[in-house]
């Protein structure tokens, strides 16, 4: 007969004072997971990523712009576990103990965003976690009327900006990654408004465009967008020689090895040592990731597992994949943004930057989630393509007053890079990318 063995131990190896928390402080947050009030988790504020016990149950929670792993070793008076944001954080852990034996990087575990995660009993033989939603908006319950959508989008993403600022150093300046798309150039418009509405100087704020080797379009469009806006004034472009963005380096940074995220991640990396390097003290940046999640503004015919109707019918398809249920569900890695947010997080903390995207927020994604998408595009691509420049655009006339120039969706990787770079830049391929993470670890595997 198997016994199970109580956790002995825990781990805790997410840094002390990394919680962004608003408005709570991390011991309410704490006491609120192991009350398994669901309600009172979704209205934890903030960027977090926690763990609570109590005896031998232990609960964890993320926001969706962070990661959080855990990994169980064991050893000779009970099971530890071990909680880091990083796998390679595990591993050196593991290391420190005497346990390298025991480690392999797909025996680590990711908290899936917008869920508690409870273990219980962990022993021998170990059972699996639990995963109980704390987020879950009612889906298409708006009008058609894309006028009102694109109102309550923006106001709720102006709303989690104000709430973020009101946190912040009121002197600390701060930097927008701008390539001039509409993610972007919304939380470019945004920052600006609030700024002078709270009577604050707009002189705080800076559009940072990457440009590889002096081209892409992305400085162009970002040029085009602050002339158009009358910002020029705010915008800066950093030029980087094309051997500073190296894709394998993003392979270690993220510790993921998916096309799309690897590219993003390298181009993220260029700019952010670029900034590092010109402006020692910068610390602040607001990005726009997750709004393309939001508005499900990826091309469908890209990927063959999708289809219009998957897209517009499974709940935040592209914030968490298709779910902690589903067989496609990865547990080391979860899905969709759930998994993709290393691309900025890790990107950010290697500089030492502390990073925000309204567009990851309950409250905005809540507003997405709402929008009537399948009677929008009515099986059409095209309509769906269409739908985020005309929602965002309405919203950010009607709240802020201000017209905001819309261009064609172009990726960050894309968008820095001249087209005729962009093979010798991005030579690789997923399966080069995934063998470059086994590597990482091939001496304790």
């Amino acid at each position: 007969m198997n016994q199970h063995l109580p956790i002995s131990r825990v781990i805790n190896l997410i840094g002390e004072g990394s919680q962004r928390l608003l408005g709570i402080d991390e011991s309410e947050a704490r006491c609120r997971l192991l009350a398994s009030d669901m309600d009172a988790v979704l209205h934890i504020d903030g960027s977090f990523a926690l763990i609570a016990r109590h005896g031998e149950r232990i609960v964890l929670a993320r926001s969706l712009d962070r990661p959080v792993r855990y990994f169980l070793a064991k050893s000779a008076d009970g099971p530890v576990l071990i909680v880091a944001e990083r796998i390679d954080e595990i591993a050196a852990e593991l290391e420190r103990r005497g346990w390298t034996d025991q480690f392999h990087p797909s025996y680590s575990r990711m908290v899936p965003a917008h869920h508690v995660t409870t273990l219980r009993l962990i022993g021998c033989p170990d059972p699996n976690p639990v995963h109980q939603r704390f987020f879950d908006p009612p889906r298409g319950t708006l009008p058609t009327d894309l006028d009102l959508i694109g109102r309550q989008y923006i106001e709720a993403v102006y709303g989690e900006l104000r709430r973020w600022l009101a946190a912040q150093d009121a002197t600390a300046p701060i930097g927008v990654p701008f390539s001039g798309g509409i993610d972007s150039g919304a939380i470019l418009l945004c920052l600006y408004k609030l700024l002078l509405n709270e009577g604050q100087s707009p002189a705080r704020l800076k559009a940072f465009t990457l440009s590889v080797d002096g081209g892409g379009d992305d400085m162009r469009q970002a040029r085009d967008f602050l002339a158009r806006t009358h910002l020029e004034m705010l915008g800066e472009i950093v030029d980087v020689p094309s051997g500073a963005v190296d894709p394998l380096r993003a392979v270690n940074v993220i510790e993921d090895y998916k096309t799309l995220d690897v590219e993003c991640a390298a181009v993220n990396l260029a700019l952010l040592a670029a900034i590092r390097e010109r402006y020692p003290e910068w610390r602040l940046l607001v990005d726009g990731d997750g709004g393309d999640e939001n508005l499900k503004d990826y091309p469908i015919e890209e990927n063959s597992e999708l289809t219009i109707r998957s897209v517009v019918n499974n709940r935040m398809l592209y914030q968490e994949g298709w779910g902690v249920d589903s067989i496609k569900h990865s547990l080391t890695y979860s899905g969709g943004y759930s998994r993709g947010c290393v691309r900025s997080y890790a990107c950010a903390r290697e500089y030492g930057f502390d990073g925000f995207s309204p567009y990851t927020r309950p409250s905005v994604i809540g507003v997405a989630e709402a929008i009537p998408f399948a009677e929008l595009t009515e099986g059409s691509h095209e309509r769906l393509y269409a739908l985020k420049g005309e929602i965002v655009s309405r919203g950010i006339r009607s709240v802020l007053g201000l017209e905001m120039p819309v261009f064609p969706k172009r990726r960050f990787q894309h968008g820095s890079v001249s087209a005729t770079q962009v093979a010798g830049v991005f030579p690789q391929n997923e399966a080069r990318y995934r063998h470059h993470f086994e590597t990482l670890h091939a001496a304790v595997v």
